[in-house]
């Protein structure tokens, strides 16, 4: 079996995905951490520094996870990526 040739297109968009995703990730790891002790309000009961450390970040961390398997699932649909035979490509059980 030969390996699929992708698209330069195919790159692009996955590329353009990958950055986009490591700057949420910057953004909720890095920036949102350190002004949290400035942003002064309470969510869900708690102080906002608080949550953000021990749930918003994890969770934010998931949904970049799906994310973008789900595009990365669809981006392969489109472009031919997925074997015929392959058990394994998206729309089938």
């Amino acid at each position: 079996m030969q390996p699929l040739r992708k698209s330069p297109r195919y790159w692009r968009r996955n590329l353009r995905m990958t950055a986009l995703l490591l700057g949420v990730w910057f953004v909720v790891t890095f920036v949102v951490s350190w002004f949290a002790r400035d942003l002064e309000f309470e969510l869900f009961g708690w102080p906002f520094s608080f949550w953000m450390g021990a749930q918003g970040a994890l969770l934010i961390y998931c949904a970049i996870t799906w994310g973008y398997a789900h595009y990365m699932d669809r981006l392969d649909a489109e472009e031919g990526a997925t074997p015929a035979g392959d058990p394994q490509a998206p729309g089938k059980s």
